[in-house]
């Protein structure tokens, strides 16, 4: 297997990439209805953290904690976004966008998550919209993306089971402001992340590390994901989309043929990429697979809970970046599994770690299409982060390059095989304060010099600008 050097001074050999990919293709290949576009997030972008009466989330508690993010970092300027705004979405026209996918921070429109509206925080998200329209680029907004307002935290968050009526009531009042220009609506982002990384493993806000925390703050995720979806569609004109966005991963076991491995990858499949789907759809938890889950059921779930779990969603957001290897382990309960890294499996790894691996895409949409009843599927996000040469005013990122060409051509494979998917949206369009791993491992397909906010556009970013608009990439300069 090919063991990727330190940096990256020219591009991935296209013989790594599955022989399956593709490669070449053109925009046309995929339809006059895919919508092409690129994802961001307010708290990861915005900054303005205090400006014109925003409230504090938990992301602006946890970044104070010492220690919680790589460098002690924050986001309190980020890329700056509520600024640029106009700036930013002038590049992504320029790009050839059609589409462009952002979120609404909870705490700018209301402060202490229920009660008083920030007038001001609505306005901005007003204008946003608006700015999108002018460019052409449809705007897909996000109505949770992790930033829980502090008040709302401090009354239980997601582990109170009135989060679930707190919510309901913000996505109306969004809905009723900006509902009329919209055409589409994702409720939560990664409902497994933000409730498995911030109650559980405590590594991302709030930062709790507890079992019961995780459970009743996963249901009570769950019905609110069905709640906000229904508060959409009660407040939303007939033609607008309501989906929300499943994080998931390919999961292959360490062992092949191993009866522990098998089973153990077979639980992480039902934790990481069914527990949130299946629900959607009537089919309840994966109990069968996690029989842990009957403490959840007997202690968080409440008759009725079952049927108010179930939307008809129009689309569902599918965020994939890597694929995972399974081992059996009798030291995590729930699902007596570990991930085993990539580093210590030698083959190539992002700089989040992730195995470079675009074919799990594929698979995975090809999992969510199975199941019975399910909607068409968007790629909501899915990128790589990889060094950037910043030489002069241009910035070369040939592996992210190669693996934007490569994941593409994995999106076109899952629709040659009957996959109804309708788009795709690299993550992210800028770079931008990773989480927990600060301002280190960079996605954009614009550079961000966070000392000065200048943006420069990637190779890569140039290369989809030239995918989209049907002529030949410019050719990759030598380094200067």
């Amino acid at each position: 297997m090919l063991q990727l050097p330190p940096r990256y001074d020219e591009p991935l050999p296209a013989a790594f990439f599955p022989a399956s990919a593709p490669l070449p293709f053109s925009r046309a290949d995929f339809g006059a209805d895919f919508y092409w576009g690129a994802a961001a997030a307010a708290y990861q972008t915005e900054g303005a953290w205090q400006q014109q009466g925003k409230g504090p989330s938990i992301w602006d508690d946890f970044t104070r904690r010492k220690g919680a993010i790589r460098r002690n970092e924050h986001a309190r300027v980020a890329a700056d976004f509520y600024n640029r705004y106009e700036e930013d979405l002038d590049l992504a026209q320029g790009l050839g966008l059609t589409d462009f996918r952002c979120s609404v921070a909870w705490p700018r429109v209301l402060p202490e998550g229920t009660g008083a509206v920030n007038r001001r925080g609505l306005d901005f998200y007003d204008r946003l919209v608006d700015a999108c329209l002018e460019r052409d680029l449809r705007p897909m907004l996000t109505l949770y993306h992790w930033d829980l307002p502090s008040a709302l935290q401090a009354r239980g968050g997601w582990a109170n089971r009135s989060i679930v009526g707190w919510f309901s009531d913000y996505v109306q009042l969004v809905a009723r402001r900006l509902g009329d220009r919209v055409p589409h609506w994702a409720v939560l982002n990664e409902p497994m992340v933000f409730v498995g990384a911030g109650h559980l493993l405590g590594v991302h806000a709030p930062g709790r590390r507890h079992l019961g925390a995780f459970l009743a703050a996963a249901h009570h995720a769950t019905l609110a994901q069905a709640e906000g979806a229904r508060a959409l569609r009660a407040g939303l004109p007939e033609p607008a989309q309501i989906g929300t966005t499943f994080s998931c991963s390919y999961l292959t076991p360490y062992r092949p043929g191993h009866a522990s491995d098998e089973a153990a990858t077979r639980r992480a499949d039902a934790l990481l990429n069914r527990f949130f789907v299946e629900p959607t759809l009537g089919l309840g938890y994966p109990v069968a697979e996690l029989p842990a889950l009957r403490w959840l059921l007997d202690r968080y779930q409440k008759p009725g809970d079952e049927q108010r779990m179930k939307f008809d969603f129009d689309f569902w957001g599918v965020q994939n970046y890597t694929r995972e290897v399974v081992r059996f382990s009798p030291w995590l309960p729930l699902q007596w599994a570990t991930l085993v890294p990539a580093k210590l499996r030698k083959v190539p790894y992002t700089d989040m770690g992730w195995e470079v691996y675009p074919e799990s895409l594929y698979h995975m949409l090809k999992q969510f299409a199975a199941y019975p009843n399910a909607p068409r599927l968007i790629v909501t996000e899915s990128g790589s982060a990889f060094p950037d040469q910043c030489q002069g005013r241009r910035v070369a990122d040939p592996a992210r390059r190669a693996f934007l060409q490569a994941a593409l051509g994995q999106v076109l494979r899952a629709r040659r095989a009957g996959v109804d998917v309708a788009g795709y949206f690299p993550w992210s369009l800028t770079d931008n304060f990773e989480w927990a791993e600060g301002y280190g491992p960079r996605f954009g397909l614009i550079h961000i010099d966070y000392e000065t906010q200048q943006r420069t556009v990637k190779d890569s970013g140039r290369w989809y600008q030239a995918f989209l608009n049907g002529t030949p990439a410019e050719a990759p300069q030598a380094p200067l």
